[in-house]
């Protein structure tokens, strides 16, 4: 509402300056003889814009029907990332994914930017800072901390500019809209890619270690709230043993003290629930050393890593999580488009709805389908979508495994 205000000042001055260059200005002739300006404004209004989740994929081609809202918008959509060091994703995909899409929708290199704070919350708030100064009318924020992206959203509301919550949904925050996979159904799925890999490893009575990620971030809470709900049974039932419930992490390290700590107290843990592939990994490297065989130990992820990916070739890993970002990054892109246009999303892009807790409100959101990946299906999703490289993923020992499922 704040940019719509100024953009009416603005063509209310332009008319008012033309109006005293001619030295006449009547109601009669502003009606039936409209100024180029008018008509501008009035061509911005009248564009009509559509698109779906549904036409998105590895191409970016549907967003070139975006690009009517360019002319309409004002200011720059800059993309603000957390790390380098909870996911690899960030450098990886999510930079230059958001790259081709903000450019396939049809803006400039100078109507938009990708920052990467680096692990710091200054530089993230310095980040922001440095976007709104420089004209930034929407921003993607995928905060680093709850504190942070509190910060940023306040001080983005303060100067009349919208935030869209990318991936992590600020709790207490105030955004416009979230963009994100449905994460309690990642956990979900990995609840029940447990318990389909504890039945077909021949694991009688798993006593099974629940690890969660960082208890701060609101995913990591939505992740538990779908594996949960999916083991609760099986414990209340009898046929698992919950042997602990350790505090979460998203840092490999910690998370490998968290376990060999539980490991160290209880000998009978012979199945590990893990939330994604870096937390996994370690913990599966430790079960190695300690002579683990392989289909014999439970374990799972999520992010579809390369070395999750392995870990899954070698039997170490019961499967990951796919969440194919660049569906994120075109969701995200076509939001801002329309935010930075001051227009209404349509609901075929806007297609649900995610609780903040912390401000008891629903904030319309954008929320893909991730996919299960093991060995049965590796080929079709992660390597059709490019998201692993083959050369990268069967290299050495992993080779002849990638022969064996068909990854070429």
């Amino acid at each position: 509402m704040i940019q719509m205000a100024r953009k009416g000042a603005v063509v209310t001055s332009v008319s008012l300056a033309l109006c005293l260059a001619a030295a006449a200005c009547s109601s009669s002739s502003s009606s039936s003889t409209p100024t180029s300006t008018t008509s501008a404004s009035a061509s911005s209004s009248a564009v009509s814009v559509s698109i779906s989740v549904t036409q998105f994929d590895r191409t970016f081609s549907a967003l070139s029907a975006l690009k009517p809202l360019v002319a309409a918008g004002k200011g720059n959509v800059a993309v603000l990332l957390p790390d380098t060091v909870t996911s690899a994703r960030y450098v990886q995909f999510d930079a230059p994914y958001l790259t081709q899409a903000l450019t396939m929708a049809g803006l400039s290199a100078s109507q938009f930017s990708v920052q990467n704070a680096q692990g710091s919350e200054a530089t993230q708030l310095s980040d922001a800072q440095t976007a709104i100064t420089k004209g930034a009318s929407v921003l993607l924020l995928d905060q680093l901390t709850p504190g942070v992206g509190a910060q940023i959203e306040t001080l983005a509301k303060s100067h009349g500019v919208a935030v869209i919550d990318y991936d992590r949904l600020v709790l207490g925050g105030s955004r416009q809209y979230y963009v994100s996979f449905n994460n309690v159904l990642v956990g979900t799925k990995i609840g029940q890619g447990f318990v389909a890999c504890a039945s077909a490893w021949g694991v009688s009575k798993p006593n099974v270690l629940v690890m969660k990620g960082d208890p701060t971030d609101n995913n990591a809470t939505l992740f538990a709230q779908g594996y949960d709900a999916v083991l609760q049974p099986h414990f209340s039932g009898g046929s698992y043993v919950l042997v602990g419930t350790p505090a979460g992490t998203w840092t490999p390290t910690v998370a490998l003290s968290e376990f060999q700590q539980q490991f160290t107290a209880h000998k009978n843990i012979n199945a590990v629930l893990t939330p994604n592939d870096d937390n996994a990994a370690g913990i599966i490297h430790y079960l190695q050393t300690q002579g683990v065989k392989a289909k014999t130990f439970p374990t799972t992820g999520q992010d579809a890593t390369t070395i999750g990916l392995q870990n899954i070739l070698a039997g170490y890993q019961c499967g990951t999580v796919y969440k194919p970002i660049y569906l994120e990054a075109e969701a995200a892109v076509a939001l801002a488009m329309f935010v930075r246009a001051g227009k209404t999303p349509p609901s075929t892009l806007v297609n649900g709805s995610t609780q903040d807790t912390k401000a008891s409100v629903a904030v319309p959101s954008v929320l893909l389908t991730p996919k299960w990946v093991t060995t049965a299906n590796m080929a079709s999703t992660v390597v059709a979508d490019q998201f692993v490289k083959v050369a990268q993923l069967c290299v050495g020992r992993y080779a002849t495994l990638c022969k064996t499922y068909g990854i070429s």
